[in-house]
């Protein structure tokens, strides 16, 4: 049995318009959330996952975020190049290239692509995944090679819905 779990970035500025999208920041209810995001997950894992983050500016912050708040030195963020406008099919084949097989991996990405890959893994799934949300799929899989679209969402959630 594998454990995914899907984190969008947190919110972003729109400030700085002369600001490639590469290298947008986080607004400040972003690093907020990202921290209740980050707090509440806390609590649900048992073990520390590998944690994976698109290079871009916002969503590495986000990384960062997580990895501070549940004890995983920053050093060991891995970030990767191919998860930056990453499809739904990108990060499929993402995970399936994965190399020593953790029992669990966090990955921090963008939208649309993060919403479309649970909704292919998750029969009767529709929500988008806000900013800064949350998904935790299981995989009936001994290994990342062998990821096919199937999974249990066992949780999902979002900093509006935490603040509520």
């Amino acid at each position: 049995m594998k454990t995914l779990y899907v984190v969008r970035h947190a919110k972003s500025s729109w400030e700085y318009h002369e600001l490639p999208d590469m290298d947008r920041p986080l607004k400040g209810r972003g690093i907020r959330d990202a921290h209740l995001m980050a707090s509440w997950l806390q609590d649900l894992l048992s073990t520390a996952p590998v944690l994976y983050s698109s290079p871009a500016t916002r969503t590495l912050h986000t990384a960062m975020i997580f990895a501070r708040t549940l004890g995983i030195p920053l050093d060991e963020v891995r970030v990767a190049e191919s998860l930056y406008s990453a499809s739904h099919l990108d990060i499929a084949t993402f995970l399936r290239g994965i190399q020593g097989e953790p029992g669990s991996i966090m990955l921090f990405g963008h939208n649309p692509g993060m919403s479309e890959f649970i909704t292919d893994c998750v029969p009767g799934f529709t929500e988008n995944l806000p900013t800064g949300g949350v998904a935790v799929l299981q995989f009936e899989i001994s290994s990342w090679n062998d990821l096919r679209s199937e999974a249990e969402l066992r949780y999902f959630d979002f900093p509006k819905n935490q603040k509520n």
